[in-house]
Order: C-alpha cells, then sequence, then structure tokens
C-alpha cells in the first residue's frame, strides 16, 4: 500500500477499515462526550430546574387567584343582598333599627368566617356612610375622600387589588398592621344608570399569602417573593435581596427567565404574572445551588465513557476478523463470475448478514441465468410485434388507395352522391394516418370531422344537420388528431338517433384564457342526471376504466372513446386540460375540449412526447390506447 493511497479509504482493505471504524467509534466518543458532557448536563439540569420552578410559581399563582376569586366572589355576595343594597340607596337610615343592623352585621360576620382569609369587611355608600363587622373609620374624614374608594370609583365595578395599606383612615378591632392584610376594593354599580352606589372594602390576610409560598423551597438558599403591578412587594421573605430587578419583571411579557449579579453572586430570576390579580410571582435562586448536581452526573458519564473505550478497542480486532474474512470469501467467489464460471456457488451456513449475502448471491447468479434466457425470448417477441406494426399499417394505407380508385370510378360513371362519400371516406383514413404523426393542424382535424359528417349526413338524410365553425386566426395551431369524431359520433347515435325530427350538431373552436378550446353541442335526446353522473365519472377515472376495456364485453357502454379522448389529452398535456360533460334530458348535450394552444412547428416535440406515454400507457394497459374510430356508446 502506497502513501497516498493510505490517506484513500477506498482502497483500504475492508479489515483495515473495520478495525479504524471500531476504534473510531470507540474512543472519539470519550473525547468529545467529555468536552460536550459538562454543557449539556449543565443546559439539561438548568432546564429542569427552570421548569421545575416555574411549574411550582403557577401553582402558587393558581393558589392566589383562587384565594382572590373567593374574596371577589365575596363583593357580589354582599352587592346582592336586600340590606346592601337599602343602605346604599337610603343610608344610614335603611339600618336605624337595631335589628336590621345587627342582621346587617351577622351577614358580613359570616363571610368573615366562612372565609377566615378576610381580616374585615367594609361597606360605604356615596354619602361615606359605612357599616362593618370589624372595621371602622379612624376619624370622622369622610370616607370617600380615601384614596382606595377613588380606585373603586375609577375601577367602575371591576374587582380590584390594592396592596398594602397605607395612611388610609380605617383600621379593625383586631389591629392589623398594614403590612399584614391587603386591601382589595370593588364599587357597586347602579344596572339601569351605571352609577356609583358604594364601594366594598375587604381585607386579605398577608399570612395566607405567606403559607401558600414560604413552604416553597428552590435549591439551598431560594425563595419565592411576589410583587404588584407597580413593582411593590406583596409578600417577600427575610433573606430576599431588597434589590430586585423590577423593570425585568414587569417588562410586559406574562412569564420569562433571566440571569443577573447580585452581592457578587449569579442569581437566576423565574417569573409568571397572574392575568387575575396581575400580581408577578418571583422565584429565586443562586445558579451554584446545582453545580454539585451537575459535577456527580460528569462523573458518573466520564468513568461510564472510559469503560466503553476499552471494551471498544479490544473488540474492534476480533470483530473486523470475523466479518471480513467471509467477505473476502464472496470476493474470490465474484472474480470467478466475473471470469465466466455461472456455475460456482456459496456453500457457508453461516446465519447472519454475511451468510444472507452469500445465499443472496447464488439467487442472483440463478435469476441472471433465468434473465439470459428471457432476453432472448424477448427480443425475439419484439422483432414480431414491429413487423406486425408494420403490417398493420399497410392495411389503411391499401384502404385508402382503394378507395381513390372507386372514387375515379364512380366519378366516371356520373354516381356524384357515391363519389362525394368515398372521397369524404378516403380523406378520413389519409387524415386519420397522418404519416403516422400524434399531432396535426386544426384545419386537418375539422376537415376530418366534417369529411365524418358528409358520410353521416349521407346517410341520415334531412334528420342530420351540423355547422363547423373557428376563427381563421386560429389556423395556425396545432391538436391532437381524431379528438372530435367519438365525441361527434357520440353526439349523433345517441343523441340526434334517439331524438324526433331533425337535429343539428354544432362544432366551435375559440381561444379562451390562454387555452384552445373545442365546443361540440347537439340538441338530441340528452341525458339524465343519473347518466350523466355516471359519464362524467366515467370520463374522469379514464385511466383506471381504460385499463381494463379491451377484455371488457360491455366495455361501450363505459364511454370508451371519451375516455379515450380524456387519456389522450391529459397524458399528453397535464391534468388542467381534457374534456367536460354537461347535458339535460330530452334538451340536448353539449361536450367542451379544453387544449392547449401550440403553435404551428412546436408540435413534432409534443407529439414524440405524446406519442412516448401513449406508447408506455399502451404497454401497461395491454393496448388499451388503440385507435379512437369506434363509436363511443356511452
Amino acid at each position: 500500500m502506497t502513501f497516498n493511497n493510505w490517506f484513500e479509504m477506498n482502497n483500504w482493505p475492508i479489515r483495515e477499515k473495520l478495525i479504524l471504524h471500531f476504534l473510531l467509534i470507540s474512543t472519539l466518543p470519550a473525547l468529545c462526550l467529555g468536552v460536550l458532557i459538562g454543557w449539556a448536563t449543565n443546559n439539561i439540569v438548568e432546564k429542569q430546574t427552570n421548569e421545575h420552578t416555574s411549574q411550582l410559581i403557577g401553582n402558587v399563582n393558581k393558589s392566589l387567584d383562587f384565594y382572590a376569586s373567593n374574596i371577589q366572589n365575596i363583593t357580589y355576595f354582599i352587592s346582592f343582598n336586600p340590606l346592601v343594597k337599602q343602605f346604599l340607596a337610603e343610608g344610614s337610615a335603611a339600618l336605624a333599627d337595631e335589628q336590621k343592623r345587627y342582621e346587617a352585621s351577622k351577614f358580613l360576620q359570616g363571610f368573615t368566617t366562612l372565609y377566615p382569609e378576610a381580616a374585615g369587611i367594609l361597606v360605604v355608600n356615596t354619602h361615606g356612610e359605612y357599616f362593618s363587622n370589624e372595621m371602622y373609620a379612624r376619624t370622622g374624614r369622610s370616607l370617600t375622600e380615601e384614596d382606595w374608594y377613588q380606585q373603586a370609583v375609577e375601577a367602575k365595578g371591576i374587582f380590584k387589588l390594592i396592596g398594602h395599606p397605607s395612611g388610609r383612615n380605617v383600621t379593625t378591632h383586631a389591629n392589623y398592621k398594614d403590612y399584614e392584610v391587603i386591601s382589595v376594593v370593588r364599587a357597586i354599580l347602579d344596572p339601569e344608570r351605571q352609577t356609583v352606589q358604594g364601594v366594598i372594602l375587604i381585607d386579605l390576610k398577608l399570612r395566607v399569602i405567606a403559607e401558600t409560598v414560604k413552604d416553597v423551597r428552590l435549591g439551598k438558599n431560594g425563595y419565592l417573593m411576589v410583587i404588584d403591578e407597580n413593582g411593590d412587594a406583596i409578600y417577600a421573605p427575610r433573606q430576599a435581596n431588597p434589590e430586585v430587578p423590577v423593570k425585568q419583571l414587569l417588562n410586559g411579557k406574562g412569564s420569562g427567565y433571566f440571569t443577573e449579579e447580585a452581592d457578587g453572586a449569579k442569581m437566576h430570576y423565574i417569573y409568571q404574572t397572574s392575568s387575575f390579580t396581575k400580581w408577578t410571582t418571583v422565584g429565586v435562586f443562586a445558579a451554584r445551588d446545582s453545580v454539585m448536581e451537575i459535577r456527580e452526573i460528569n462523573l458518573y458519564v466520564i468513568l461510564f465513557v472510559f469503560v466503553v473505550c476499552m471494551l471498544g478497542i479490544s473488540a474492534s480486532y476480533y470483530l473486523s476478523h470475523s466479518i471480513s474474512r467471509p467477505i473476502t470469501q464472496l470476493t474470490s467467489f465474484m472474480r470467478k463470475v466475473e471470469e465466466g464460471n455461472m456455475h460456482i456457488r456459496y456453500t457457508g451456513e453461516r446465519q447472519d448478514e454475511v451468510g444472507l449475502l452469500g445465499r443472496s448471491f447464488n439467487r442472483m447468479l440463478a435469476q441472471i441465468s433465468k434473465l439470459l434466457v428471457m432476453v432472448g425470448e424477448e427480443q425475439r417477441s419484439k422483432r414480431e410485434a414491429e413487423l406486425r406494426s408494420l403490417q398493420a399499417q399497410i392495411k389503411p394505407h391499401f384502404l385508402y388507395n382503394t378507395l381513390d380508385t372507386i372514387q375515379w370510378l364512380a366519378r366516371k360513371n356520373g354516381a356524384g352522391e357515391v363519389t362525394e362519400v368515398v372521397e369524404s371516406l378516403s380523406r378520413l383514413f389519409r387524415i386519420g394516418l397522418s404519416k403516422g404523426n400524434e399531432m396535426i393542424g386544426l384545419p386537418d382535424e375539422l376537415d376530418h370531422i366534417r369529411s365524418y359528417l358528409i358520410i353521416q349526413k349521407t346517410r341520415y338524410k334531412d334528420k342530420l344537420h351540423y355547422t363547423v365553425e373557428t376563427d381563421p386566426g386560429l389556423n395556425g395551431l396545432a391538436v391532437l388528431k381524431l379528438i372530435l369524431q367519438p365525441i361527434v359520433e357520440n353526439a349523433i347515435y345517441h343523441g340526434i338517433k334517439e331524438r324526433r325530427g331533425p337535429g343539428h350538431i354544432s362544432v366551435r373552436v375559440t381561444e379562451e384564457d390562454n387555452a384552445l378550446v373545442l365546443r361540440i353541442e347537439d340538441n338530441g335526446a340528452g341525458m339524465t342526471e343519473e347518466k350523466l353522473r355516471s359519464m362524467r365519472a366515467n370520463v374522469e377515472n379514464a385511466g383506471k376504466r381504460i385499463t381494463g376495456m379491451r377484455n371488457d364485453p360491455g366495455s361501450s357502454k363505459n364511454g370508451y372513446g371519451l375516455a379515450n379522448v380524456q387519456e389522450r389529452i391529459r397524458l399528453s398535456f397535464g391534468e388542467q386540460y381534457g374534456l367536460t360533460i354537461d347535458s339535460e334530458w330530452k334538451q340536448g348535450t353539449v361536450v367542451t375540449i379544453r387544449h392547449p394552444v401550440i403553435r404551428a412547428g412546436t408540435e413534432e416535440a409534443v407529439s414524440k412526447d405524446a406519442r412516448f406515454v401513449r406508447k408506455r400507457k399502451g404497454r401497461e394497459n395491454d393496448g388499451s390506447g388503440e385507435t379512437m374510430e369506434g363509436a363511443d356508446r356511452g
């Protein structure tokens, strides 16, 4: 082995390739995994920690939302109470009776008993008059001047969490400190005029929030805190850092994660804002809390990689030898086959992939021998088919040459009608052959259909009338040949023939939306809705139906001519072209052909492609693409 070939692995013996391959597989991961494991493990642990913290924060938010929702429900229940409504409407006079005032106080006390998180409830009307179970005004100053009252009025009946009270003219019998409660307010509106009738003030005990949050532990020294929408702390543990990055927490996002330096340590902040309370729950923990877990995982992984590498190096030599030896034997067998020995066979009894390869090698040699025999037979069959094809083309040539002779004799003997019919039939065959081309000029296709109609006119006399119209500017276009005759024949035999009295067939050619449109319309018997649906389905599924047409004795009933035209057009030009059928019972039928615009001089390449597709389709369908002269019986 030369020095240059050493670096060209395609030239290496398979044994050396296997050894190198196994060594790379066993040692390369040890080098790469040691570098990547720290990064991957750190990301995984950090991601899991963040997800776990986010779940904890989400659960805390749900608990806070639950308590806030209870308080909101209390405000609704209070506003619906008849005594409260009477108080808001009439003032203190509504509760002048000692019994009613007692009932109102007991009504509010029932809520604080049922919901222990409520520290006190106060109801105040627009005149500053109030009643409560636990709360009272410190001074005689009107409560309507309080900031919490004004915020409730501005909220227009929407439940609002204010936060810790500060400097308000309200206190409780239990003498809660301002930092021990959270104030909640909601204005009561007149349902008809939407004017404020009063405000409900409820104090929520902070210990409810503290008990929800304080049991959550994040790492060794992590903690949770809650801030309101203004950045003020609702709850913060003693170890909380007072310099919390409030701007990043209140950035308009509902949740997020960021890292900042605090007191020389890297701190992670994970936050989530409640859509109901507008409070943000923040999880704070040090990045070093997860370092010990990462180091322990790295140690186990490195030990595992080391053991795998040692085992891989030992096994690589044994495996490379056991795999390469039988392959080398197969290689020697193949060299003998290259020399022409087709009788050699693999005789091993191995059950692994090499043994399967050897037995497949034996089957391949047997199949090659069969194929050599089959190729010889196919070549003979192909030559016979080509000969039959040449003979089939001789017959139409001989036929229209004979018709020319009959036409000359008829003209000589003065048989004008016979001359016209024979001349039309001769032209019909001549255009149909078209020197073997699939594409012919549009004028030739129209001459072909005129010749066919002349012959049918001679047969049906005054029962059949027809017109063939086209724009002279379209004479330079080319079309697939014999696409009109099957449709016109179908119109005669199933439309005009079934009609009482004379009928008319119209063939019009126009250019619409960059496409050539050939429209064949008759005023014959038409089709029922059921028959029309069947015909459309047969034509749309032309390819499937044509496959079995030759062996189906009732194929004429399935629209073979229309289906054949549809198949030829779509095989040649695509699914956007083809036939559409419209018909009404006893009114007539319209068949529209959509054909691409092909200028004279370009149809040769198109016809070659069309003949190729037709030839291939014909092989698949066992000759379903034969001539179109047969009448459609759809």
